[in-house]
């Protein structure tokens, strides 16, 4: 997706994101165009980590229906990302059951990836995952672990929203979030992931 810290710029921008939402669902086109630059990014990656090269038509889909349903929202910014990750899941799914297929990893061209050096931390490790051939590796993930690792260093949510979208308790994935980041640090060089991992993504204990 080539941006850094999404799930850092996606908190940042939740109320700006907010006041977005608020004025579509009053009729702002403008508002709502606002809104979709302010979510596509995060949620695209999400997308591509599940679906791969379908993701624009998943997304293109989730959007239809996040323009149908927003007078039925209710909540602020961080809120709507929940939403419109979970409307996102839903048709990602339906996608993968049309196609008969499971994400899988694609073969990694290792110039492609800006591996981090043998004294990187665990942040650097996440800091990868904003490549695109990072998302193919992240697609290799058991399911689990890989909608945990994109709702929460992708897409930006907490915790208990990104349980909320997988219909899961919040300790689930938090640890199938730090499973995956360590499998991931591992592939990528980075020894360095700790039992703090949860912690270093925002995660409450």
């Amino acid at each position: 997706m080539g941006q850094r810290g999404e799930a850092r710029r996606g908190q940042a921008y939740d109320g700006e994101l907010g006041a977005a939402v608020a004025r579509a669902q009053e009729g702002d086109e403008a508002a709502f165009a606002a809104a979709y630059r302010l979510v596509q990014p995060g949620l695209l990656g999400y997308l591509r980590g599940i679906v791969g090269d379908d993701a624009e038509d998943v997304a293109s889909d989730a959007w239809l229906e996040i323009a149908r349903d927003l007078g039925r929202f209710k909540g602020d910014g961080a809120g709507f990302r929940g939403w419109t990750a979970t409307i996102a899941r839903h048709r990602a799914l339906d996608h993968l059951r049309r196609q008969k297929v499971r994400p899988r990893a694609t073969a990694l061209e290792q110039d492609v990836l800006d591996l981090p050096g043998p004294h990187s931390t665990h942040d650097q490790a996440l800091e990868s995952l904003s490549t695109q051939a990072a998302l193919e590796l992240v697609r290799g993930l058991p399911r689990d672990q890989a909608e945990a690792v994109l709702l929460r260093v992708v897409v930006g949510l907490d915790g208990p929203a990104a349980a909320r979208v997988l219909g899961k308790r919040p300790g689930a994935v938090r640890t199938a979030a730090y499973r995956g980041l360590k499998r991931l640090a591992r592939q990528l060089g980075v020894d360095t992931v700790t039992e703090e991992a949860p912690r270093t993504l925002g995660e409450s204990t």
